[in-house]
């Protein structure tokens, strides 16, 4: 449809993927060079200034291949949850994904034959096709960064500034999906579309006492009773300081809106003087 086309150009034009007369940007090439979607490409991308390349690399494969969480059979819900809370991290489900995917590399290189690692992931009621093509997805995309050359930070997961970069990339990429719990209860109201949504079931902020208020979101599925799936916490001064500023202004009005651009103003007083008189 026309009106689908003119999104996704747009899209494309806030990720500064195109330039003036439409083309691809030369930034926009080399996100075309990965086969992701524009968003994760432009974090990937991302991930090399900020020296998180190694961590991107993983929640880039973990969010691209399948789902690794396996649909507990009835009666062991709460098993399945217990096991997987003990992957959880507390910055959010990118940080969770790296986990499972670390302990699956190191239940791999323990195991002493195939049925071992496959055991591993039905105890921890996760999916190995899965992982095992995360896996194989991660190697792909680090190969074709070292084919255009890009640098590839070394390993730093569980570092506070390491966590900080995480999100930095992140929201260079996924500005665009960032809701806000505007009642306390886990209704998430979507800056972009004005939507509510819930945390998907898989979510490690799922069923625990803190929710946070602000988050940003991997993909919102309709067909999943309106739930927005990857959740991780952010600040609103981190998405003021990534967001860039044409997109900001053609977000609908709101209270979630308002509150941001209280933190704008407050961190470039100056800028917001002088955006307030043209």
């Amino acid at each position: 449809a026309p009106e689908s086309l003119m999104q996704a150009l747009e899209d494309l034009d806030y990720l500064a993927a195109l330039d003036n007369d439409g083309n691809l940007s030369e930034f926009g090439i080399i996100m075309s060079e990965f086969p992701l979607d524009p968003q994760l490409s432009k974090s990937l991308l991302a991930a090399c200034e900020f020296e998180c390349v190694d961590e991107m690399l993983t929640i880039a494969a973990m969010v691209t291949a399948p789902s690794c969480f396996l649909h507990a059979p009835p009666g062991t819900e709460g098993i399945a949850l217990t096991c997987w809370r003990r992957f959880s991290h507390p910055a959010g489900d990118h940080f969770t994904l790296i986990n499972i995917f670390n302990a699956f590399k190191e239940a791999s290189a323990s195991s002493t034959n195939q049925g071992d690692t496959e055991k591993w992931c039905r105890d921890y009621f996760l999916s190995c096709p899965a992982l095992r093509m995360a896996g194989i997805i991660r190697a792909e995309l680090l190969e074709i960064m070292k084919r255009i050359e890009l640098p590839i930070s070394q390993p730093d997961f569980g570092s506070k500034e390491n966590a900080l970069n995480i999100k930095k990339a992140l929201l260079s990429g996924y500005f665009m999906h960032i809701a806000r719990d505007v009642d306390g209860s886990g209704n998430y109201l979507m800056l972009t579309h004005r939507q509510v949504a819930q945390l998907h079931p898989f979510s490690s902020y799922y069923n625990t006492r803190r929710t946070p208020e602000w988050v940003l979101f991997h993909e919102f599925s309709i067909s999943e009773d309106n739930s927005i799936r990857v959740v991780s916490e952010i600040s609103p001064n981190l998405f003021a300081e990534l967001v860039p500023q044409y997109y900001f202004s053609n977000l609908p009005p709101s209270e979630s809106k308002d509150m941001l651009q209280e933190v704008i103003n407050h961190l470039s007083p100056v800028s917001a003087t002088k955006e307030e008189q043209k």
